[in-house]
Order: structure tokens, then sequence, then C-alpha cells
């Protein structure tokens, strides 16, 4: 067997694996390159991989930078299928359709002032056709069921407790020297994450691909977060101040909701008003709300006892950029919860813009912001940030929740890869930038005895 590692090696964005045995040749996520300036350039299909050749596509879940770049195979003649959990099929479905949106929403603002300086006009990555395509190769398969996937190849999938639907995905291939056995951790959460149950113990590999996006620290327990996230929102309800947060449409949007609601029903502060400036975590929050029997038990026992969560009179949906525009001038207290969750683009750009210069404002970040991105920015302490090429002072407060991630930090990915080395395992560090997977590779030859590999862009393991 051999895996040839297509993107998240050394970095955080664009996921993707190439799984080669003598009889078939599978692809475990393809996704967006994100963040940095040469993003754009990469995301495409690298050379050797010929999407005519695959047998199939498996996705941990339906993050950008897992899914991002699958329409690319359908538009490049692959025809096989795409497996994946089915919720993570439905948020699929809405997270690239929207990328197809954004692309050509960008694109056209780009041309126009290439058009207005005779430069030659771009093209989007892809568009609605090419994601249909896509979509249609999707099927669902639940946790726990092994199921064929290639010529002597099997994979099930265990949840990885990232987001609803997300898993780690155990892959067998019966070989000419016997079977072997890799893991992919995909996306690992940490415990206690809200909403989705702790992520599951995946059967020993021969060869284990592991997260590192958190490998160098730990965040904040969830007690601590939340915590500070009451002190924030008590703060901002007695200034009657703004609050922004830069949010991930599907995950983290509705971990935020769950959190507003636990202090709303506990009667912590009163209810203000709850705004989604994002078509996307609209519908991604109606996917969630369609999926109770997958949340934890935390979760299931709060919507059954608080009237106010099943209602949920206090969230106001803003589906057109009209609505999104009128937040311009809403009173506090009040939050918007607005994209991109790396202020990469979309409607918090703008929230921003009108916002950051203001004193009154705060800006809650509740994610991982990666290199190159605005929201690195601000988190490193910019003081003056440029958007849509105006320099607009920092004067807001920023505060960072990185215990609100979806990913696990270096003592929970420790916890998760420990039942996998018994077997002693090469473990394939990826998913994180120098700064998360080297420390991470040191601490697991200090506790397992285990020299991690590091792959770059395009690095091949074979076993």
């Amino acid at each position: 067997m051999r895996v040839t590692v297509f993107g998240a090696a050394g970095e955080v964005t664009g996921s993707a694996y190439l799984v080669e045995t003598g009889r078939a040749r599978v692809l475990v996520d393809f996704g967006l390159f994100q963040g940095h300036g040469r993003a754009e350039k990469r995301n495409r299909i690298p050379a050797g991989l010929d999407p005519r050749r695959l047998d199939a596509v498996l996705v941990t879940h339906a993050h950008l930078d897992h899914v991002g770049r699958l329409p690319l195979l359908a538009r490049d003649g692959y025809e096989g299928p795409v497996y994946a959990h089915p919720v993570t099929v439905e948020l699929a479905g809405l997270v690239l359709r929207d990328a197809a949106k954004v692309q050509a929403h960008d694109i056209a603002r780009l041309n126009r002032k290439r058009m207005r300086a005779g430069k030659p006009l771009l093209e989007p990555l892809y568009g609605e056709a090419e994601v249909e395509a896509a979509l249609k190769l999707f099927r669902p398969v639940e946790y726990g069921v092994w199921t064929e996937v290639g010529p002597g190849v099997r994979a099930r999938w265990v949840n990885a407790g990232h987001m609803l639907g997300s898993g780690s995905i155990e892959l067998v291939a019966e070989t000419a020297g016997g079977p072997r056995r890799v893991v992919f951790s995909g996306d690992v959460g940490p415990p206690g994450l809200a909403l989705v149950p702790d992520p599951e113990e995946p059967a020993p590999g021969q060869v284990v691909f592991l997260e590192s996006t958190y490998g160098d620290r730990d965040n904040k327990s969830p007690a601590e977060t939340l915590a500070e996230f009451r002190a924030i929102i008590e703060d901002a309800v007695e200034r009657r101040a703004r609050v922004l947060v830069p949010a991930f449409a599907i995950g983290r949007t509705q971990q935020i909701l769950y959190h507003l609601d636990e202090l709303f029903c506990a009667g912590v502060v009163k209810p203000f008003p709850v705004y989604l400036d994002s078509p996307m975590a609209i519908e991604a929050t109606e996917i969630y709300a369609r999926h109770p029997d997958l949340f934890d038990a935390e979760a299931r026992a709060l919507q059954q006892s608080c009237e106010l969560v099943r209602t949920h009179r206090h969230v106001i949906p803003c589906p057109t950029a009209e609505d999104s525009m009128r937040l311009n001038e809403v009173p506090g207290p009040c939050l918007i919860m607005a994209g991109s969750g790396m202020c990469t683009g979309g409607r918090i750009l703008h929230h921003l813009k009108h916002g950051l210069w203001r004193p009154e404002t705060v800006v809650m970040f509740v994610g991982y912001q990666v290199e190159g991105s605005l929201g690195r920015q601000l988190v490193d302490g910019a003081r003056r940030v440029r958007i849509f090429g105006e320099e607009i002072a920092v004067r807001a407060r920023i505060h960072t929740l990185n215990g609100f991630s979806a990913h696990a930090g270096q003592t929970a990915l420790l916890r998760w890869l420990e039942p996998l080395t018994r077997v002693r395992p090469r473990v394939v560090l990826t998913h994180g930038e120098p700064r998360g997977r080297e420390p991470l590779a040191a601490r697991i030859l200090s506790r397992f005895g285990l020299e991690a590999l590091r792959p770059e862009f395009g690095e091949s393991i074979e076993w």
C-alpha cells in the first residue's frame, strides 16, 4: 500500500490522500487550500492524480478544506462513488453550492477591475454544474459499517467528534503481502464539545495519519472557556454592545447558539437578538435540527427542557444581502454571526469594516485562524488592517476563545492515539502547521517511542 499526501502537509487546509494498492486507487478527502495568496494556484488536480483511474473517494467530513476540490474530479472525468456519512452528504451539498456562489461573486468583482485595467478576465475554479455533477456521486454510509470501496479494499467510519457526521476512517486492503491497515483521523474533536458525542476509538492500523492542528498546545478547558464566554456576553449586555462572531457556518455556529441557549435558559442574561447572517449557516442549522438523534445527551436534555431552545424566537435569520446591510443599524446588545470563520471572505468582512474602528464593538474568535488570513492578523494583535482595500483602525475588543475549537488539543490527540500505539504503527502527522506538528512529533517520540513522519506535499508513505 502506498499513500501520497496531496494537501494539508505542513498546513491546515487542502486535505487529500491518495491510497494505492496493486488493484485499487482510493482518494481520502479532496479539500480546498485556504488562507494564503498562493492557495488559488494550488487548488487544482495535482500531477499524479488521475480522476478517471480512481475507484472511490472517501470523505471524513463536510468542511471546505476537506471537500472543496471534489467538483474538479467530476469535471475531469471521475464517475465513481463518493462515500460519506449521511449528514456529511447533506452538509457537503450546502458547502459546495455555497463555494461555487462565492467564487462566482469574487471572480465577477475581480473581473470588473481587470476589465477596467485592460487585463485578461479570470474563470472561477468551478461552477454550479461541476458541483451538481459531484453531488450526484455521493453515497451515504453509516458509522461502523464496513463498505467495499475498491477491489480488495474495505472502509469503515467511526465518529470523530469534530462536527455532526464527521468520521475517522479505517481502511483495510488485501494485498499479495497480506492485509494492510491504515487509519485516517480526519479532524478529531476535543472531549466535551457541545452537541456532538466525544470521538470514538478506531481499530489500530499499521499506519496512522493524525491531524496536528493544535499539536503544540492544549486549549482552555470547556469550563474555563464557558466562563470566559459568559463574562464576554454579560459585559456586552451591560454595555449594550454589538458582538461580531466570525463563525464557521457548520459546527461552530450551532455550537455558539447552543451555549447562548444555555445562558438564556439558565437566566444568566435576558435573551437578545442573535442574527445568523449567513445563508449557509441558516441551512446548516436546519440540517442539525433534523438530526437530534446524533446529539450528545446534554444537548438532547436541554432541547427537551427549555421552550426557548425549541422555538428559537431570539434567532433571526438574515438570508439576503439586504438583510445583512440592515444589521449596520441595529442597536446592541446583539450578536451577529457571519462567515467566513477565518475572515477570508463573506459578510463578516463588511461587519468588521463597519465595526473594528469602534471601541464599543466586540469581536469574538471561536476557531482556528490560518496563517495569512485577516482573522490571524486580528488574533495576533494587529492595530490596523486592510479590508476591501481600505485601511481600518482596530479599536474593538478582540477575544480569542480557542476552547471552542472543534479540534482536539495536544493532550486529547495523544489520548486518541494511545490505544492505536499498541501495534507500534508508523505515525504520520498532517493537517498542521510546523508549530503544531513539530511539538506533537516530539511528544509522540517521548511518550510512545515512535518517530512521527511529517511529509511534504506530494510525498508518499509505502509499506
